[in-house]
């Protein structure tokens, strides 16, 4: 099936948070060219069908970035875009975890390895956001823990959670296509990862949080995230710019100890602890 790629080139501190959006706003896959370059060309995978300048609309709506210009946008096969993801998707590790594809040689010593192709939703692990909540879980989890994935995409943190031994786990997300996406991963790796949207979420109290989305939405859900925090459950929320920290910790402080904890180009992880 053809796909729909729209190209637009934006300044380089803006791409990361244009393609986030651009995620959220539809694109099933976004790739970024010419990354060491002051501007960055994204080119972002729609349906055939889909409105890609609408799409681009939302985005820069909701991410506040700045575009150089729209290029265009251009008809391309699976075959080509699968062959661009493989090329930029590059394996890794964060301590006990070994990330990496389908196609690559794991490490004779990885422990905890977790497989991701590039594909239908947001997350194989490189982009430095899913990096910060990767380093969150290699750190807490020692075996055991519930644990709630919201907007799981990929699936990549709850499969790696999964992988460190947490469980039981829920994925959610608002996209029906990622649950699905996220369902077959978790099979692909062998754990047992309970997927759904968001109203099909049983009852109950999670030792771990995670979310990694964008910070508007996070802030708006902090009612709802941290009320699924047991006592002295601990939260970890992503895909919030260094400048939008600040905001939601504070939307968080309400019922939980919050810090900003690490960063990464331009990126931060706010984490707590639920009083």
């Amino acid at each position: 099936m053809p796909w729909a790629a729209l190209s637009v080139e934006v300044e380089r501190e803006w791409a990361d948070a244009l393609s986030d959006a651009l995620i959220e706003a539809g694109a099933h896959s976004v790739a970024v060219e010419s990354p060491d370059r002051p501007a960055n060309v994204l080119k972002a995978l729609f349906d055939e069908h889909a409105d890609p300048d609408e799409a681009l609309r939302a985005a820069v709506a909701a991410s506040g970035a700045r575009i150089r210009h729209r290029i265009g946008v251009e008809r391309i096969a699976d075959e080509d875009w699968v062959r661009t993801s493989q090329a930029q998707f590059v394996p890794f590790r964060v301590g006990r975890l070994w990330i990496g594809a389908s196609w690559h040689a794991a490490p004779a010593d990885a422990s905890a390895i977790v497989r991701i192709d590039p594909g239908m939703a947001f997350g194989t692990g490189s982009h430095p956001t899913t990096r910060l909540v990767l380093r969150f879980l290699e750190q807490l989890v020692y075996g055991g823990e519930r644990l709630l994935d919201y907007g799981c995409g990929s699936g990549i943190l709850a499969i790696a959670a999964a992988k460190l031994g947490a469980g039981p786990i829920d994925a959610v997300d608002t996209d029906e296509q990622a649950v699905e996406v996220a369902r077959d991963n978790a099979l692909a790796n062998g754990v047992a990862v309970a997927t759904s949207l968001p109203d099909g979420l049983a009852a109950g109290r999670y030792d771990l949080v995670v979310a990694n989305i964008l910070a508007q939405p996070l802030i708006e859900l902090a009612p709802a995230l941290a009320g699924r925090l047991r006592t002295g459950g601990r939260i970890a929320l992503a895909g919030i710019l260094e400048s939008q920290a600040e905001d939601v910790r504070a939307a968080y402080a309400v019922t939980c100890d919050m810090t900003i904890g690490e960063r990464e180009e331009g990126w931060a992880l706010v984490q707590g602890v639920r009083r």
